[in-house]
């Protein structure tokens, strides 16, 4: 009987139309995102008793409140889990949703259920929200879930476009992109329910950001699709425009000071990831200027090297009590 698994799930670069996929925006207006899962990882760990979590290289401890709540959702009697990423708290990456996932995917594993991408995504959400009554949107579910380049379109149901990347572009995005971590952590739940609330309000400053950040990332779409990561930057660079114009929180003195910089220094465009407010920043650089862009924003933050996630959701381990097995590497990227 399988008595511990150990599972993965990546984060994301959401590129364009966040915001567009929390409630009731989707419903009302139909949402739409462009993201791209990144190899920066929450890796989770789910047994059957401790000495089991033991053998697993589970870190030890209380659970902290996801954890605990992913516990109480998947109903195992006995069961214990842990989770750790290799990413900073409050980066604006999608981090939470990919504890989730990991520990939705390791749980149902542990007690036997096969659950589709869809379902991990749905589940994760549902502990989020309902369990923890955080106020958030699908996208970064979505993305840990599937993993690879993405449009995410957002009704009633959640529609998953995979978009083609060749390796050229994958190299050049990896090699052009600047992701900087501003050192500024920040809980997200406040400003996505501002921002909601503005919405329902009927605000017209932001229902127009709103609907021309749906448009910009169904573009950005096609330009990933098409491998033109200088359309892409410009997308980027309106993108941030518009977000900022959805609460004064989304952007701080430090984010100004970085898009400044670094709109000096060969970015073709960037944009502040998540609900902002801190985390990290996104800048796609000119052709053969990703150095110099590098180095001008080095001052004013820690770079996170990334490379495209292409897998989303993983086991990479599977321990049972007879074999006594390890964790494969792989967990520890």
């Amino acid at each position: 009987m399988t008595r511990a698994i150990v599972a993965r799930a990546p984060t994301r670069l959401d590129l364009g139309g966040g915001w567009t996929d929390v409630p009731p925006y989707p419903e009302r207006e139909g949402g739409a995102v462009c993201a791209i899962a990144i190899a920066r990882y929450a890796t989770a760990t789910a047994a059957l008793d401790d000495r089991m979590a033991r053998v697993a290289g589970a870190s030890r401890g209380s659970p902290d409140p996801l954890t605990a709540a992913a516990l109480r959702r998947a109903n195992i009697p006995g069961s214990v889990a842990s989770v750790v990423s290799d990413y900073p708290a409050g980066a604006g990456l999608g981090g939470s949703s990919a504890c989730g996932v990991a520990l939705a995917g390791a749980l149902a594993m542990l007690r036997g259920d096969a659950l589709s991408q869809g379902e991990l995504a749905a589940r994760s959400r549902a502990t989020e929200v309902e369990e923890l009554r955080v106020a958030g949107g699908y996208q970064d579910h979505y993305a840990a879930a599937y993993g690879g380049a993405m449009l995410l379109r957002f009704t009633d149901c959640v529609g998953v476009e995979p978009l083609a990347m060749s390796e050229a572009t994958t190299e050049a995005f990896v090699r052009r992109g600047v992701l900087l971590y501003t050192g500024e952590s920040r809980l997200s739940g406040e400003t996505v329910a501002a921002v909601r609330d503005a919405y329902v309000a009927g605000n017209p400053r932001t229902t127009a950001a709103l609907a021309r950040m749906k448009t910009l990332a169904i573009e950005m779409a096609d330009a990933v699709r098409g491998g033109d990561l200088d359309g892409l930057g410009a997308l980027l660079r309106e993108h941030w425009v518009r977000q900022r114009e959805l609460h004064p929180r989304i952007t701080t003195p430090r984010i100004e000071t970085i898009v400044e910089t670094a709109l000096r220094h060969g970015a073709r465009g960037l944009k502040a990831l998540g609900a902002s407010g801190g985390g990290c920043v996104f800048a796609i650089a000119d052709d053969g200027r990703e150095e110099e862009l590098a180095t001008a924003l080095a001052p004013l933050g820690e770079r996170l090297r990334y490379d495209v996630d292409r897998d989303g959701f993983q086991i990479i381990a599977v321990l049972d009590e007879a074999h006594g097995e390890t964790p494969s590497d792989e967990q520890g990227e």
